[in-house]
């Protein structure tokens, strides 16, 4: 385990993998947002700064206090049930998903653009192909990756504004004055600011990246990353915007709007130009690429680990990469791109809801945080109006694309349907296998054979499946806290067996403990409770002597809530629950 945690990833590495994802959206977003808020786009721009200000708190409170893999997933396991969680789960695989296929795509656009005689769609899968291999290959060498493409990708910006800059000195602001007197839509400029703010909400996407991977970073770097991204999009969104507006007529960005900013390099400062962006944006959205990547991998790891998803995918290589999880999510983005035939607006709205219903989630999860785990350490706090404010501005984002693009959203529903039966199914395994057993026994005279066999296999797999044990670490708590883990682990885990272990630094017998155990045996047949006393101090090195000694991982280890006093941080603990 010690050699898997070496390659813990810097400031600038952690930032790179997912700012690229975040920070390619300067490609397009400032374009996507004059479209419907003309010259105003920056305002809204603005407005979509302040709401990601907004969660940058909302994140480091979370991750902060439940510093391990899996974003909006991880802090609804450990303060709702998983059916809940498990949502937000496939809604972030299903963000990642299109990233993954949009970003590829859009690269390819570009290097169209340059060589025109390449096939979009066959280099498309050759990009994901590629950073499929990177991401086998380990984090360490995508980080790497990402940090060279990330440093092209700021420097191509800063000289691109620069660039404008210069010849707005020398040209004047005559185009500015021009396009600031053009008529604004007829239902008023807070109007045409909540149709640019809805679009311009697509420039943050990726900002969830950097919480599925936080296991991965070194310490403190997460709050960092959340700042980086922060300022790169607050400072090169509104201000390439304004550029856009003072330089090119309003009426011409419509014609150039997939490749925008090369157009812009192009009449700021000439060809060279327009081919450094154009190259910069083949690399920053195949960056973004290896972000899907990196994220679902973390993502999906954990919730293998969870038993949402089967083992099969817990299998590593030697640099500890999750290759299986790869290689399925490659799959899956292909995919999708057949399905689609490559159709760019069918999988933005996958994208675009996907992103903004896994970051209200956050949000919710943030203000379940505070009402069920007051008492688990954090490094800072959100207000709790300030997170109620954040979740209504991306709701009223949602709703605003909804609005203005209702086939993208029937798109997303699409996808979304599948990935929640196939989750349901995971969830209910069980209860399918026993259901299945039932309809064999029933039908077993015509397929008598083929029924004995299959009642014998499902039989085991259901046997082995209940035969997880499971551990509750209690402070010598009362009947009632005992009796909502016994509801927790019967409505949310599959199981027969549950150790309550009590660690004492003094060797004495709590008999009334006993007593209360001996109840809840009886109230709940299904599952055996075992007693285990013994005298100790708890932490991660009793944690690990336990799950050795018992063979019972520790993520199937539960703990309640600890308080301030508490020694240790929740991710020193190896992955053990917070169920209370």
């Amino acid at each position: 385990m010690k050699d898997k945690i070496v390659h813990k990833l810097n400031e600038l590495q952690a930032t790179a993998i997912c700012g690229n994802d975040i920070s390619s959206s300067c490609l397009y977003v400032s374009a996507l947002t004059i479209g419907y808020a003309g010259q105003y786009a920056w305002i809204s721009l603005l407005v979509v700064a302040v709401v990601l200000f907004m969660f940058r708190k909302i994140y480091g409170e979370v991750v902060g206090a439940l510093p391990l893999n899996g974003g909006a997933y991880n802090v609804l396991l450990n303060t709702s049930s998983k059916r809940i969680a498990s949502i937000a789960a496939i809604l972030t695989v299903l963000s990642y998903m299109a990233t993954a296929v949009i970003s590829a795509s859009e690269a390819m656009h570009y290097l169209h653009n340059i060589f025109t005689g390449i096939n979009v769609q066959i280099a498309t899968a050759i990009v994901l192909l590629i950073f499929t291999a990177i991401a086998i290959v380990g984090i360490g060498e995508s980080a790497a990756v990402a940090v060279f493409i990330f440093i092209v990708h700021l420097i191509s910006l800063t000289l691109l504004v620069g660039t404008a800059l210069f010849f707005i000195l020398n040209h004047g602001t005559e185009t500015f004055s021009l396009n600031w007197k053009l008529p604004s839509h007829p239902q008023g400029i807070a109007y045409t600011l909540f149709l640019g703010f809805s679009a311009a909400m697509l420039g943050i996407s990726g900002f969830e990246s950097s919480a599925n991977f936080v296991e991965e970073q070194q310490p403190g770097v997460f709050r960092k990353t959340l700042r980086n991204m922060w300022a790169i999009v607050s400072f090169f969104n509104p201000v390439i915007a304004i550029i856009l507006i003072a330089i090119i007529p309003v009426i011409e960005l419509d014609e150039h709007k997939e490749s925008l900013l090369a157009y812009l390099g192009q009449t700021t400062g000439g060809s060279w130009l327009a081919w450094v962006i154009s190259i910069d944006a083949v690399l920053v959205l195949c960056g973004a690429v290896l972000t899907s990547f990196v994220g679902v991998s973390g993502l999906l790891k954990r919730m293998t680990l969870d038993r949402i998803l089967p083992n099969y995918f817990l299998k590593e290589n030697k640099n500890g990469s999750s290759y299986r999880i790869v290689i399925v999510f490659l799959i899956l983005c292909i995919s999708v791109m057949i399905a689609t035939k490559g159709h760019l607006e069918s999988l933005a709205g996958v994208y675009t809801f996907s992103f903004l219903a896994v970051m209200a989630l956050f949000g919710i999860g943030n203000l379940m945080l505070k009402i069920k785990r007051r008492k688990l350490p954090r490094p800072e706090k959100a207000n709790g109006l300030v997170v109620v404010i954040a979740i209504a501005f991306i709701i009223t984002g949602f709703v605003g694309n909804m609005y203005l693009s209702k086939e993208a959203f029937n798109t997303f529903i699409k996808y979304l349907v599948p990935a929640l039966i196939f989750v349901f199914l995971m969830l209910n395994r069980s209860m399918l296998i026993r259901t299945t057993v039932s309809v064999l026994s029933y039908f077993y005279k015509p397929i008598r054979k083929f029924a004995i066999i299959s009642n014998r296999y499902l039989e085991r797999v259901n046997r082995k499946l209940h035969s997880q044990e499971f551990v509750f670490f209690t402070k010598g708590d009362d009947v009632a806290i005992l009796n909502k883990v016994m509801q927790y682990v019967e409505d949310n885990e599959t199981t027969k067996k549950l150790k309550i272990v009590n660690i004492k630094k003094e060797n004495t017998c709590n008999e009334e403990l006993k007593k209360d155990l001996e109840v809840l045996d009886r109230a709940y047949p299904e599952i055996h409770i075992e007693f285990v006393e013994m005298q100790g101090n708890f932490g991660p090195e009793l944690i690990d002597e336990l799950s050795n000694k018992w063979d019972i991982p520790k993520n199937f280890m539960f703990i309640g809530s600890p308080g301030d006093k508490f020694p240790y941080k929740v991710s020193e603990l190896g992955g053990v629950r917070l169920i209370m």
